[in-house]
């Protein structure tokens, strides 16, 4: 685990130069006049547009990371200007692994999304990249979406002391650290290993792929859970995912002769009013296939949520369990209008098959027999 971890605290790579763009809110660079220009950059794009559009602010951190970067970033969130889930934009290919940690601890209390991106200013290249002490704070994100485009998020691929420590007693310290930090933020810290042990390059650039694959990006979902208890008339099985947007529940209860389905899309009271109003029909998907297709009616608000529910035919059962998605929508007749959700299935399985071998021995139906699939 310390060589391993030790990998993980290599944190250096390439410079690359960082600049701003765009109309600038407010911009902040150190904490005092006449500090060093190696700092981390805070630019926070609020304006009436921006928050129209995306209705969180826009903030960008750009630059070295240096070791009092996370005391300005608290005060700012402290003083409302960076407000919980705010939407962060990281390019920053240099600075102090301790900083990119605490910063990482204040995006997750702050339940920030975590983004690369950079400002904009015209004639310049837009490519973020984030490397070291700025993956790490990356980490911190509740929801974190994967690079995409020519942006860039990289580890160091050879494992080596981090040079701000002096002795082994303090490199098991920094590395210690770092694994606590990545279980703390839900990230396996064997699943980097792989990716920087077999790879010859300096720094490893990690793809849009392997990032989600790993659990080190979410694209603005946490973990899809499943579970099953037993019912008054049969069982019942919770399928269940939270996201920037809201909560997502669909429910399936078997009972002799019967399944019905239940989605859930808990977005708020007034969200939920404005989906159904709009919505001149509700169904549900699988494999997204469009299925159990009801009109206005089929869709109501209870809450802060918008519901649906359906009968769903026994026998048929087994589609769901081995579909590669099942989501809930509501949309108007043509879909350019919709909202609504959907589940990938394949983390679940595993429960999705006990819950149907269950639903046989606690309801059998005659329409089939010994399915076990």
């Amino acid at each position: 685990m310390f060589w391993c971890a030790l990998l993980l605290t290599a944190c250096l790579g390439p410079t690359f130069e960082t600049h701003a763009r765009g109309v600038e809110t407010h911009t902040l660079k150190g904490s005092s006049r006449g500090q060093s220009a190696d700092q981390l950059s805070i630019q926070i794009d609020s304006d009436r547009l921006t928050l129209s559009v995306t209705d969180v602010p826009q903030v960008y951190l750009y630059g070295v990371i240096d070791a009092d970067a996370p005391q300005r970033v608290a005060a700012l969130m402290k003083s409302g200007k960076i407000p919980n889930g705010s939407d962060i934009y990281l390019n920053s290919s240099s600075g102090n692994l301790s900083a990119g940690l605490a910063l990482g601890r204040l995006f997750r209390a702050g339940s920030m999304v975590t983004h690369l991106g950079k400002p904009r200013r015209k004639g310049e290249i837009n490519t973020a990249v984030c490397v070291g002490a700025c993956t790490y704070a990356y980490f911190g994100g509740l929801y974190r979406w994967a690079a995409t485009g020519s942006d860039r998020i990289g580890l160091s691929s050879y494992h080596t002391m981090d040079p701000a420590v002096s002795g082994i007693g303090q490199a098991q310290q920094t590395s210690d650290e770092v694994v606590s930090y990545l279980k703390d933020m839900g990230i396996n810290p064997s699943a980097l290993t792989p990716m920087l042990t077999t790879s010859h390059d300096a720094v490893v650039w990690l793809t849009a792929d392997q990032m989600i694959s790993s659990g080190l990006a979410n694209n603005g979902r946490l973990p899809l859970t499943a579970k099953y208890q037993p019912s008054a008339t049969g069982l019942y099985l919770v399928l269940d995912q939270v996201d920037r947007h809201g909560e997502h529940r669909m429910t399936i209860e078997c009972k002799r002769g019967l399944v019905t389905l239940t989605a859930i899309n808990q977005v708020g009271a007034a969200r939920a009013k404005d989906i159904v109003a709009r919505g001149a029909r509700s169904y549900f998907e699988i494999n997204r296939q469009e299925t159990l297709t009801q009109p206005r009616d089929g869709a109501s608000v209870a809450n802060d949520s918008v519901t649906m529910t359906r009968p769903y035919p026994p026998a048929r059962l087994e589609y769901i369990i081995f579909a590669q998605s099942v989501g809930a929508w509501v949309g108007d007749s043509n879909n350019a209008f919709r909202n609504g959700f959907t589940f990938y299935l394949e983390p679940v399985r595993s429960t999705l098959k006990d819950y149907y071998n269950a639903c046989w021995q606690a309801a059998p139906w005659p329409t089939k027999q010994n399915p076990n699939p």
